[in-house]
């Protein structure tokens, strides 16, 4: 087995500024009693203007008059860290978040799907940065030394014991994984490599380091099966943003509302599920959250989809106050099928799936505007089509028409409701067809005859059943009907 480690070392600062509307702008982390606040972490810009992590509130304050000073939250390090792992899973079955700040993925059983290591890896760090986390990455024949390598290295792939040993005794004592106090003992003595303590008798560093330390050394050479414990997607997704100030105006929603609907999407794919329905919440102070509530007709999780819907969704909302938070919430699921698409597509580039256009009007124009035609089993015209649901998805590739059946001609345009013909001259080109149906909610009894008038145009009209229509003339008929 391989093990592919991802440190994450800035995951609450990145947290923070993918959510931030100005992100280049100065902001830092900040944690500690009110008393003395002091910096967690500073993002680039902050660094720039001479702001480090450890200084206090009111020194970093006198050095910089304009930064963002936010709250470190572990919950919300927590939540990111579910998050990153629900994302993992797309890639591995076996995903471990035990340790913090890092996800472990077992990764030798996915290189069928994905590729080799370094096809792999790339496209982690692609999504990674898509996903706005700084991140490093190694591989290892065990987790626990991928985890290990990745306080030092950044790309470096080991895949096989003997130089796995080689890679983890360059490492530096205190960058091993060691506890502090171990670390900084064995550097009194001298050993700054971690092969300097390997080297030294097992019996003789037990006495002096402790059985802990001889377990970390075991497990990092994976004479040591230690079990981990895999993490398993939740079967529903929750999000929040809280805005920095009052929000009026649908548009400055659009940020935030692009975020959670990506977060959604990428949490969809790592489950390989799409969502049906999902609710925006938006929170008022004083008073009760306006729920948006976003239905689609088939499971989805393009972002840009996603969004689209959420987006004309919220423009046709009545928001009776301002907005100070805004939350995501989707529940049940579904398995997602991707819809089939044929080997030589002709469809313009920039063609819109026939899918994507019918959610997207009816998040512009609303359910009720935008509805298919479904053809019932019922002899009279104008019952035959009558308005429905939507059409759904289209036949998928392979699947093999129904069999034609002959059937009568019909005209393209049927009236709203019959009405007399009015013309001096008809020709009878094709009947008559006698429709009688409907005994049971109003009876029809009429022979229907196919007829071309003195402009040329040809009419499909019907008179009462068994009454003989007179030579040339258009008496007694009712239009119901153009022929194209």
């Amino acid at each position: 087995m391989l093990w592919a480690c991802i440190l994450l070392p800035q995951l609450a600062l990145d947290g923070v500024l993918r959510r931030h509307p100005d992100p280049g702008a100065p902001l830092a982390l900040v944690d500690g009693p009110v008393q003395r606040r002091v910096l967690r972490a500073v993002n680039p810009a902050a660094r720039a203007a001479g702001l480090r992590a450890g200084q206090s509130l009111g020194a970093a304050q006198a050095l910089c008059s304009r930064f963002a000073a936010v709250a470190h939250d572990p919950a919300e390090v927590e939540r990111w860290h579910d998050f990153l792992a629900a994302w993992a899973y797309r890639y591995s079955s076996l995903v471990c978040r035990t340790l913090p700040s890092a996800l472990l993925l077992e990764v030798e059983a996915s290189f069928r799907l994905f590729g080799p290591w370094p096809r792999f890896e790339a496209k982690l760090r692609e999504d990674l940065e898509a996903l706005g986390f700084r991140h490093r990455i190694t591989l290892a024949p065990n987790p626990y030394a991928a985890r290990a390598l990745a306080n030092v290295h950044d790309g470096l792939a080991v895949t096989a014991v003997a130089p796995l040993r080689n890679a983890l005794g360059q490492l530096p004592v205190e960058r091993s994984g060691l506890a502090p106090e171990v670390a900084a003992s064995l550097r009194r003595m001298g050993l700054r490599r971690l092969r300097q303590v390997l080297d030294l008798p097992r019996a003789a560093l037990g006495k002096r380091a402790g059985p802990k330390t001889l377990a970390h050394l075991d497990r990092l050479a994976g004479t040591l099966p230690t079990p981990l414990d895999c993490y398993q997607p939740p079967d529903e997704f929750t999000s929040r943003i809280e805005l920095e100030h009052d929000v009026e105006s649908s548009q400055a929603l659009l940020f935030p509302l692009r975020r959670l609907t990506g977060d959604l999407a990428a949490f969809l794919a790592g489950r390989d599920s799409g969502v049906q329905r999902f609710e925006l919440r938006l929170e008022h102070e004083g008073r009760g959250d306006t729920v948006v509530p976003v239905g689609l007709l088939a499971p989805e999780r393009q972002p840009a989809m996603l969004f689209e819907l959420a987006r004309g969704r919220l423009e046709q909302a009545r928001v009776p106050a301002p907005v100070r938070g805004v939350r995501l919430a989707a529940s049940g699921l579904p398995p997602f099928v991707p819809a089939g698409r044929d080997l030589f597509d002709t469809r313009p580039q920039q063609a819109v799936p026939w899918e994507q256009l019918r959610e997207r009007l009816r998040a512009r124009l609303g359910d009720d505007a935008v509805h298919g035609l479904v053809v019932r089993p019922d002899h009279r015209p104008e019952r035959v089509v009558q308005a429905g649901d939507p059409p759904g998805p289209r036949r998928t590739a392979g699947t093999a028409p129904p069999a034609r059946q002959p059937v009568p001609s019909r005209p393209g345009w049927l009236l709203p409701q019959p009405a007399p013909l009015r013309d001096h001259r008809v020709e009878i080109l094709a009947g008559p067809e006698r429709i009688e149906s409907g005994w049971w909610d109003g009876d029809v009894r009429r022979d229907y005859y196919r007829l071309r008038t003195s402009p040329g145009q040809q009419a499909w009209a019907f008179r009462p059943a068994g009454d003989a229509p007179p030579e040339g003339s258009a008496d007694g008929f009712m239009l119901h009907g153009w022929f194209g």
